[in-house]
């Protein structure tokens, strides 16, 4: 392990916190779960990831964030593209330049191709 207080720039996700406690407690890791451990990077910050996080809001509404984009596409079709390390306030979107086409297939390619409706939203109620 690094000292404490490193800094890591690999994107990671919430789905990585319980497999990554299993791998550092040694307990079995359950079938069901998605995510992967994050240990190699607490090991080592700087170790290869090649893997971006995934964000999921509502049925169908995708985001995957790269150490260099973050890609979103919505249920309705819509989507956004940006490149965070120029523009990291996201105020140009690049989804509809076509020379950025090979970025928006790379990251789609990490998107769920199972969607499932929220079963907790028709419980919503104001």
């Amino acid at each position: 392990m690094t000292k404490p207080g490193g800094r890591c720039d690999a994107p990671v996700e919430f789905l990585s916190i319980y497999p990554t406690l299993c791998d550092l407690t040694g307990l079995p890791k359950p079938d069901f779960l998605e995510g992967m451990s994050i240990r190699p990077l607490l090991a080592n910050p700087q170790a290869e990831w090649t893997r971006p996080a995934l964000s999921t809001f509502g049925f169908n509404n995708h985001s995957v964030r790269s150490v260099e984009y973050r890609y979103t596409r919505y249920g309705n079709g819509d989507e956004e593209l940006y490149d965070e390390k120029t523009d990291p306030y996201e105020w140009t979107n690049l989804a509809g330049k076509p020379e950025f086409a090979r970025v928006k297939a790379e990251l789609a390619r990490w998107m769920p191709t199972e969607n499932k409706p929220d079963r907790h939203a028709a419980r919503v109620t104001q």
